[in-house]
């Protein structure tokens, strides 16, 4: 009506809204600063910026001819918990903040919200890994303490009550100089860290053991504690020495490990071997001060004689010398007069044990299974598709889950087994975060993208394996119509896909064709489940074009880009900061005339002498798809054809030497130009178990100088 085109409405937005500083002027008073306001900030601000004036002073303002919307960028995104409107705020530790310390505070603030909630509006929390964190160290604390108790009474029962205590003693010093030297090595207090000091329980009393059993010899000679314990020391001190060291050297590859699986080894080496450094020293040197103080052997003895512990420590004692004497004795006179037939039974053994491996009797896998609290569905729908396409997809994960609760719940007493459901329709939080090799989806968010991600019972209380309900939810659920791919995980950790193969060709065709040939093969495999590929097409595109006609008019393919994108992406004005927030202002069609194609062929447009032309006139419309993303590899367009498999019905290792013996040669044979390479779990199993080999050379190599010198 007044003549006016989107670009005229940006540049009076940009010409009303600014803050401009003039310069000074310096009085004789002083300088004085000269600056032009007149930025807005709100919406109802821009509404009344004046877009055109009339001779007799009519003015005509923006929010006359447009509606101002002061809201939030227009994206597809819901999240629901538990079949309500959520909103969630993910909560990290960094630096050196220790994961307990960062959950309590997070805790903590959301007990003292809880309250001040508006009604109808609820806080709590959700999806909290660090009680995985906090159950598997009390797990191994518990395991840890019930090892120290069992290697003292088995040392108290078997030498002496005070020997075992100062022995067990040297354990508690071992770990708390393994403590102090952790943090300079970067490692931390971690389930990998515990269970290296756990594993550590039995092999640093061994030292230990050896030489307070042989200050306990020299005393039952009839030598004094301070000098048992002086030759006992000394004696010994060698072979303890090579002892602790040779052992030091064996576990010196796990730190050199590449890969990701290096940053998880990482952790045992250093714990283990700063235990037994420590060991080495208390064995040797505080350990023998220890001894010195103990009473005589005929003291000893003569108190004992007289407990109930001195009674149950001589029959033992009896029973060991019997053993001893007898069976032991003679098994090793009979071992040393036969030496060929010990070494013949030696080699036998060793190749028996290597053919069951060789003969895949004994399994390999790289990364294994570990049981997690969360069962997570991942959906890929294709992109562009509605929030109301997803919302009937996420009905059938959501319906299917609730048909496992059913089913895990029957006969069971207490609280059930799904404590919580979150789904996220737009991003999937947890899939993008499965670590490397997870084949996450890393095309752009949209609708396309769901998960649904059930919090369950600790595994110690609901004692139903997470993959095996992973595995029955797979099967409630069935085929999603349209699914790009679907992917149900149910583990803690995620080494990367179990089979992830890298194809790359210059012909995109052949490549996708090749893709959809191995997903096929794949598929066949019994076990083999959640199979896709990377390959993604994009949104349907309308791609305009110029018709010769439009040229006669003055126009040009810029001339007709712009209008176009003004009108239905938006002309963007200007960026303003408005508190913590970055705000944009975006001139544009109204909403409900950017809803169909056909808002596209009825707009109008203008020409360099101002005159409007119907869009069908001077533009050709041509339908098709893109591509949502395109991955490349040494100049190479690629595509990922992934698969996970379900460890009780087949092996991944067995798959991927399938794979490469006869199933892609086959494949590349019928798509020339094709080639292949294996990635995830594989590759980081080929970095990782390559720099062990060296290193576990290494190690043998030095294990015999040792020995040598």
């Amino acid at each position: 009506a007044y003549g006016l085109t989107l670009s005229a409405i940006t540049r009076a937005v940009q010409a009303n809204s600014l803050d401009m500083p003039g310069g000074s002027v310096k009085t004789a008073g002083g300088e004085i600063l000269v600056r032009t306001k007149g930025q807005r900030y709100t919406g109802e601000e821009f509404g009344r910026i004046v877009v055109i004036t009339a001779p007799d002073g009519t003015e005509v303002t923006l929010d006359r001819i447009a509606t101002v919307r002061d809201g939030f960028e227009d994206v597809d995104l819901a999240s629901y918990l538990d079949g309500k409107n959520s909103s969630v705020v993910q909560v990290y530790r960094t630096g050196e903040q220790g994961v307990l310390k960062v959950n309590g505070a997070a805790k903590d603030y959301v007990e003292r919200m809880r309250d001040q909630m508006p009604p109808g509006v609820e806080i709590s929390t959700f999806n909290d890994r660090s009680l995985i964190y906090k159950s598997r160290m009390d797990l191994l604390l518990r395991n840890g303490m019930a090892g120290l108790v069992l290697v003292f009474f088995c040392l108290a029962l078997t030498l002496q009550f005070r020997l075992a205590l100062w022995v067990s003693l040297g354990i508690a010093i071992s770990f708390l100089g393994a403590f102090w030297a952790l943090p300079q090595f970067g490692v931390s207090l971690n389930m990998i860290s515990m269970f290296a000091f756990i594993v550590s329980l039995g092999i640093v009393v061994d030292d230990a053991i050896v030489v307070g059993e042989n200050i306990f010899t020299w005393r039952e000679r009839g030598h004094s504690p301070q000098g048992a314990a002086t030759r006992g020391a000394l004696e010994v001190a060698v072979p303890v020495t090579l002892a602790v060291m040779t052992t030091v050297v064996a576990f010196m590859p796990l730190a050199g490990v590449e890969g990701m699986m290096g940053k998880f080894m990482f952790n045992i080496p250093v714990v283990v071997i700063a235990i037994l450094l420590f060991s080495l020293v208390e064995s040797l040197l505080i350990l023998p001060s220890h001894l010195a103080t103990m009473k005589r052997i005929d003291e000893q003895a003569s108190a004992r004689g007289r407990s109930w512990y001195g009674n149950v420590k001589e029959r033992i004692d009896g029973g060991l010398k019997a053993f001893v004497e007898g069976p032991y004795r003679r098994s090793l006179e009979f071992a040393l007069v036969h030496r060929p037939l010990v070494i013949a039974l030696a080699m036998a053994t060793m190749l028996v044990t290597g053919g069951v491996v060789a003969g895949g009797h004994v399994k390999f896998t790289f990364m294994p299974k570990v049981d997690a609290d969360n069962l997570v569905a991942a959906l890929t729908l294709p992109q562009g598709t509605t929030v109301a396409d997803a919302q009937r997809a996420v009905a059938q994960l959501e319906d299917s889950l609730e048909q496992l609760r059913e089913e895990f719940d029957a006969g069971r007493e207490g609280p059930s087994v799904i404590r919580h459901v979150q789904t996220s329709i737009g991003s999937q939080p947890r899939a993008a975060g499965g670590g490397p090799g997870s084949g996450a989806d890393t095309s752009p968010g949209g609708a396309h993208l769901v998960e649904v991600n059930a919090e369950l019972l600790k595994a110690e209380h609901r004692n139903i394996p997470s993959p095996e309900m992973a595995r029955r939810w797979r099967e409630l659920c069935g085929p999603i119509t349209g699914a790009v791919s679907l992917t149900f995980k149910a583990n803690l950790f995620h080494g990367g896909d179990a089979i992830n193969v890298q194809l790359s060709s210059p012909d995109t065709d052949e490549l996708v064709r090749a893709a959809q040939d191995l997903k096929d093969e794949l598929a066949g495999f019994p076990g083999v489940i959640d199979v896709s590929d990377s390959f993604r097409e994009g949104k349907v595109e309308v791609k305009l074009g110029l018709k010769p006609e439009a040229r006669t008019l003055g126009l040009s393919l810029a001339d007709l880009a712009r209008q176009v994108r003004r009108g239905f992406y938006g002309d963007e004005a200007m960026r303003i900061q408005r508190g913590r927030d970055e705000v944009k202002v975006m001139i544009r069609y109204p909403e409900e005339e950017r809803r169909s194609l056909g808002n596209i062929e009825s707009m109008r447009i203008r020409t360099p002498q101002g005159a409007e032309v119907p869009f069908g006139r001077v533009a050709t419309v041509e339908i098709g798809r893109g591509y949502a993303a395109i991955e490349r590899a040494d100049r190479q367009r690629v595509v990922s054809v992934t698969a996970d498999v379900d460890q009780d019905f087949t092996n991944a290792d067995e798959i991927n030497g399938i794979l490469r013996s006869e199933v892609l040669p086959g494949l590349l044979a019928a798509h020339p130009g094709v080639r292949y390479g294996m990635e995830g779990e594989q590759k980081e199993q080929a970095e990782s178990l390559g720099s062990l080999k060296k290193g576990f050379a290494m190690a043998v190599l030095m294990i015999y100088v040792l020995l040598a010198v």
